[in-house]
């Protein structure tokens, strides 16, 4: 079995101890890596989910890497981290990239689990089969800038690779991410505030190995046709402008979410869009390892903030740009900047400060609930102050938006749940809910809440392959199919963007057996992505999700845009509850969201079938 490395680093953080798991052609063939490892070892790791507090030593941490890491296969680099989230209390899941998954791989190791809490900080270093648990005394309280280059100089190597968590994940802050190489994370679902409950500050590895594939010359020569196609017109816009490309479409449809969701439009689209960015912002553009791609857009702020630097795709551009009213790229860059370096996640962030702005406007959060701050939307200082403060717990306003949209709406009552825009506890990402409705069904549905990136659903929204201002039940075929489809993806691990290169299943699969030897055909590998959703819904089951929980917030119901290209739209109840059954259907579930023990059984999940699943 080439591609794996075939052994995993178990670390007992309680006893300072490690061990060697391993990985068998079983698991690689049924769950082939990321996703789908994280999924099964969650679920067998956490047998009662729903009795553990996220932020215990009961909780575990535990990090993959896709059988493509550490191969010359295009984008493929990257590497993915679970646990029950904290901001959520379900399935936690979020993928990064950068060099670290390839170090990863190279030091001989396809994964990590984290068990236990340390008595005080550590950081964990890994040169090739060289495990040491090392003092993170002096790291605590550093940012995550601050610690890679204090880890590296310690180590007196530049070649390690560095994961961490920033001041935000020490505090257990609920938005808390991971982040590597500076400006790549690990960033939904507060994994980094289950790092800093664990005194677990970074992750070092380096690695000198090489990794074996199944056939060097067929995986060359595939390789190279993709390339090719990478150079495309499907990923054009990614190369010129990154994914600010979409602030000027998503503006022209009527889906740019603005001043907290109330609006699908914003009258700065032009100021903040990618085309001004790259004009006027772009330091620099840079790749992933072994992209040839080329997305992130590093932007360096010009007269405001000068010498802040990020960098800002479109989901940390429209959450904290026209989310909050904020027409400023200087503001934006250096609001991202504050997230990456004090470690939060940009998507929650923008959206959880929205809420609060729509709330203070309205006179739900007094003046001195938001710690006396003018927090009105389109106020740039405001915004950056309520970041630093939120990062660090600080003040009534930043205890309050530490906690993530849903607590927070909770804690302050007085209706501002109604303004409280996310899906199980997960802030709502950069697309609008009510003029992008397959979409908004694949949020809602999703493993870890709010998600676009488990589906793909709102490309048929924006392609004008459906009618998007309404739904019918066949959207929940679109969605089941592209979130089977996506398990695989994420469970090879490969970015997003390629998708539109490769032509078919067949080819995800013919990638696979080049690399690990193993057989497989589409047909297998997309029932494999079934497997993988499954799984990680037993979870979720197993947490309490059900029907109740697959659903968009109240906004998406009750409020109508107001915009004039979208003007009056708004989902109508009895169409989501037919697209919802019609997703139901396609998954083999029950009407209450539960999957039935057929459809268990028919994966393969037999002990799920018997934990979780009920009769059809």
């Amino acid at each position: 079995m080439k591609g794996y490395a075939g052994k995993y680093l178990i670390v007992d953080l309680s006893k300072g101890k490690t061990s060697v798991g391993r990985v068998d052609e079983s698991m690689a063939l049924n769950y082939i890596g990321g996703y789908g490892f994280g999924a099964r070892t969650l679920y067998d790791m956490l047998p009662n989910p729903a009795q553990v507090d996220p932020l215990s030593p009961e909780n575990v941490l535990i990090w993959w890497t896709g059988p493509l890491a550490g191969t010359l296969s295009s984008a493929g680099n990257k590497y993915s981290v679970f646990a029950k989230s904290p901001l959520t209390g379900i399935f936690g899941f979020g993928i990064s990239s950068g060099l670290f998954a390839s170090e990863f791989k190279s030091a001989g190791w396809d994964g990590i689990v984290f068990t236990g809490r340390a008595e005080k900080p550590v950081y964990l270093m890994v040169d090739d089969d060289n495990v040491e648990l090392r003092d993170a005394s002096q790291l605590w309280g550093r940012t995550t800038w601050e610690t890679e280059e204090m880890i590296k100089e310690e180590l007196g190597d530049e070649s390690f690779t560095v994961a961490s968590i920033g001041p935000a994940g020490e505090r257990m802050v609920k938005l808390a991410n991971i982040t590597n190489e500076r400006n790549r994370q690990v960033g939904r679902c507060g994994l980094g505030a289950v790092m800093g409950s664990k005194n677990l500050k970074a992750v070092a590895i380096r690695g000198t190995g090489d990794v074996e594939v199944a056939d060097i010359e067929g995986l060359v020569r595939f390789v190279a046709d993709l390339n090719e196609r990478c150079q495309g017109p499907a990923t054009e816009k990614y190369r010129i402008y990154g994914t600010p490309a979409n602030i000027l479409v998503h503006n022209k449809l009527g889906c740019l979410p603005s001043y907290n969701f109330q609006r699908g439009t914003f009258e700065y689209a032009e100021e903040v869009s990618g085309e001004m960015m790259l004009k006027t912002h772009v330091k620099k553009i840079i790749a992933c390892a072994g992209c040839p791609i080329a997305c992130d857009h590093v932007n360096q702020a010009r007269e405001l903030y000068s010498g802040a630097i990020s960098s800002v795709d479109y989901e940390s551009l429209a959450l904290l740009g026209p989310n909050c009213g904020i027409g400023s790229l200087d503001v934006i860059t250096k609001a991202v900047e504050i997230c990456d370096t004090l470690g939060v996640d940009t998507i929650s962030a923008g959206n959880v400060v929205g809420w609060a702005m729509e709330c203070y406007e309205k006179g739900i959060l007094s003046k001195d609930e938001a710690d006396g701050i003018d927090l009105r939307f389109g106020n740039g200082e405001a915004l950056l102050e309520a970041l630093r403060r939120l990062c660090l717990k600080e003040g009534k306003l930043g205890n309050l938006l530490a906690e993530g949209v849903r607590r927070a709406s909770q804690i302050l009552g007085r209706g501002s749940e109604r303004f409280a825009v996310h899906c199980k506890g997960l802030e709502w990402a950069a697309y609008e809910l009510r003029s992008l409705q397959t979409s908004t069904l694949g949020f809602a549905v999703s493993n870890r809440g709010a998600d676009y990136l488990r589906s793909g659903s709102y490309q048929v929204d924006v392609k004008g392959q459906v009618d998007r201002l309404r739904l019918d039940r066949s959207r929940g075929k679109i969605v089941y199919e592209g979130e089977n489809l996506y398990a695989v993806i994420d469970s090879l691990i490969i970015c997003k963007f390629t998708r539109g290169i490769f032509k078919s299943a067949d080819e995800l699969a013919r990638l696979y057996t080049l690399v690990t030897g193993l057989s497989m055909t589409g047909e297998q590998i997309i029932k494999a992505g079934e497997r993988i959703h499954n799984l990680a819904r037993c979870f979720n089951v197993k947490c309490g999700i059900s029907r109740k929980d697959d659903y968009p917030p109240p906004r998406a119901f009750e409020d109508p845009l107001p915009d004039d290209v979208v003007k009056g739209a708004v989902i109508k109840r009895e169409e989501y509850e037919e697209a919802l059954d019609g997703y139901y259907e396609c998954r083999g579930w029950s009407k209450d969201g539960i999957p039935t023990k057929r459809k268990l059984l028919e994966l393969g999940l037999v002990k799920e079938a018997e934990e979780v699943g009920v009769e059809a």
